[in-house]
Order: structure tokens, then C-alpha cells, then sequence
């Protein structure tokens, strides 16, 4: 098979027989009681030179409570993978754990695009809609997928999609490759003790990303009864075999948004906007991340039930979100 371009950078690639290997192995179908803290679930699986994707980031739904809790850790040398990714990225820079970013749209603020400037943190740009498809690659278990949205643009250049010769048409076609993250981050409305989980609303690819990866830690607002799941099974998002931790963690995606629960906090959503330079980096680290012990103490100390309370009530969009 003819390739006509090849980007020509690194990528996390795992062999599909090997993740197979990995699900008959590690994945078991018996309903076993997962629940544990958020500092546990880190703790025990999330390791260094990890590759972490999660599919919603700052603004909604993103798993800014287990993101906290990887800097709190300490975690090195990581690898990001999000359609998009915010300040949660900049936070992970800036505390020196990650060092690479796949990604789609990198932003906001000035304090992540200096650190690709300087190069202290690689970022390979794929777009959504590839790094989705490398995402449901992973899952479906083959080695690549392809696609026409990367095809005459710089794109090629600054990720590992290789370009061939289409044997049907003999026109140029897109192939990028599968991924099977470590871990898959998923923050959800509802779970309960054994992993199963609902997401209402909008959903990127939170199945795909846990069909995909190796181990999967999902944070909810809310912990339900298994029974629940079987009165209405089709409400549910993630099944529980895939899930190996589940956290419970209300508020969990803030200072975003969670469809009905809670709005986005603009003010704090500001202050992270604001960060600059490592000086304020390190102020905002030490007082909201290292400064507390777990999330149930962030909330307390630093965001407040007022707070919280006003940003319960102007989520007031609720059609749909339960």
C-alpha cells in the first residue's frame, strides 16, 4: 500500500491482540463493589508516564475533581488525550505532570501557550473528529481507522496520520491510529457501587474511551441503587465491567458545569484565565490543590455551599438532563 505522507510523529500505539489479551485478563463480568475515594482510585491507577484521556474538559462535565487529585499525587511524565482540553491541561503543566498533549483545540489562556512556546510540554494536534476516530479504533480493536477531515491540512504535519492511496478509489485517504489509553477519566450523573454509569446530555465519546482503555476510573455527582440500572437499562451510558473504580464526587466537574446539577463558576473560571507566569501558577496550586486534602475539602474550603448553592440554582435547563 502506497504512503503518500507520513506526519512523522510519536504516538501511543498498542497492538490490538495485546489489549485483548489485557480485557480476557484483567476485565472480569462479576459485579464487584468498586467504590472508593478519589485519592484511592489515583493512587491506584494512575502511575507515572501514564497516557490519561478524558472526554470533556473544563467548561462541562470534565473530571476536574480527579485531575486535582493527579496533581496532588505528584504524577509525572504524562500523556493527555481530549478533543479539547482548557485550564486543566495548563494546571497539569504547570504542576509538572504532563509532558505531552494529544489534542484537538488547546486553550485558553496564556500560561499553556508559553509552555508549548518554550517547550516544556509536546502537544500534536489531530482535530475532534480524529482524535475521536483513533479513540473508536481502540475500542472496535483495530489498528487504525479511516478518514477524510485530516486531508489538505497542516494537520498532517503535526500528528502521526499517515496518508494512502485509497485501493477503491485510488484517491488520497487519512488513516490515524488506534489508542488504548491507560486510564479513561469520566465524570457522570449517576453511577452506581459497581460501575455502571449514566451521562444525560451531551456525550463526546465517554463509552468509546472506556471500551478503549486498560483501566477506567468514573466520578459521579450521584450514587444510585444497582437496582435502578435494571429497571431501565437503557439509560445506561457505561457498563459496569469496563469501570474499575468509581469515585463519588458532587461537584466534581467544577469550576465547570454539570448538565442540570450546576453552572459553570465564571468568576474562578477568570482566575485561571489569569495565570501567566509560573509565579502565579505556583499561588494557585498551593492554595487550591496542594493547600487542601481531597475534594470534599476543596469544596468546603475554597468554593462553599454559598457558592455552590447559587450555582445549583441557575442551572435551570433541566429537559433532557434527567
Amino acid at each position: 500500500m502506497k504512503v503518500r505522507k507520513d506526519g512523522g510523529i510519536e504516538y501511543r500505539f498498542t497492538h490490538p491482540d495485546d489489549f485483548r489479551a489485557h480485557v480476557r485478563e484483567r476485565k472480569g463480568r462479576a459485579p464487584t463493589a468498586k467504590r472508593v475515594s478519589a485519592k484511592e482510585a489515583v493512587a491506584s491507577f494512575v502511575s507515572d508516564e501514564d497516557y490519561i484521556v478524558y472526554d470533556f474538559s473544563s467548561l462541562t462535565r470534565g473530571p476536574q475533581a480527579l485531575i486535582r487529585e493527579v496533581i496532588r499525587q505528584r504524577k509525572k511524565e504524562l500523556w493527555i488525550g481530549a478533543e479539547f482540553t482548557l485550564h486543566e491541561t495548563a494546571l497539569l503543566v504547570g504542576a509538572g505532570c504532563a509532558s505531552r498533549i494529544d489534542v484537538g483545540f488547546l486553550g485558553y489562556g496564556n500560561y499553556i501557550g508559553q509552555a508549548v512556546c518554550d517547550g516544556r510540554v509536546k502537544v500534536y494536534e489531530w482535530t475532534n473528529g480524529g482524535l475521536a476516530l483513533r479513540v473508536l479504533a481502540g475500542a472496535r480493536g483495530v489498528p487504525f481507522l479511516p478518514t477524510r477531515d485530516l486531508l489538505g491540512s497542516d494537520n498532517i504535519r503535526v500528528s502521526a496520520v499517515k496518508v494512502i492511496e485509497d485501493p477503491y478509489t485510488n484517491l488520497p485517504v487519512a488513516l490515524v491510529p488506534a489508542l488504548n489509553p491507560d486510564v479513561a477519566f469520566l465524570h457522570v450523573h449517576q453511577a452506581d457501587v459497581y460501575g455502571n454509569a449514566r451521562i444525560f446530555g451531551t456525550n463526546l465519546f465517554a463509552l468509546e474511551a472506556a471500551l478503549a482503555s486498560h483501566r477506567v476510573i468514573v466520578s459521579t455527582e450521584e450514587i444510585i441503587e444497582p437496582d435502578e440500572f435494571r429497571k431501565d437499562p437503557m439509560r445506561t451510558t457505561i457498563p459496569y465491567f469496563l469501570v474499575d473504580a468509581v469515585v463519588h464526587a458532587p461537584y466534581g466537574a467544577y469550576p465547570g458545569a454539570m448538565q442540570a446539577r450546576y453552572e459553570i463558576d465564571l468568576v474562578h473560571v477568570d482566575r485561571l484565565n489569569g495565570i501567566r507566569n509560573d509565579d502565579q501558577m505556583k499561588m494557585y496550586l498551593d492554595e487550591f490543590v496542594y493547600g487542601v486534602s481531597d475534594h470534599e475539602e476543596f469544596l468546603d474550603r475554597k468554593v462553599g455551599a454559598a457558592k455552590m448553592g447559587e450555582l445549583r440554582r441557575r442551572a435551570s435547563i433541566i429537559e433532557g438532563y434527567r
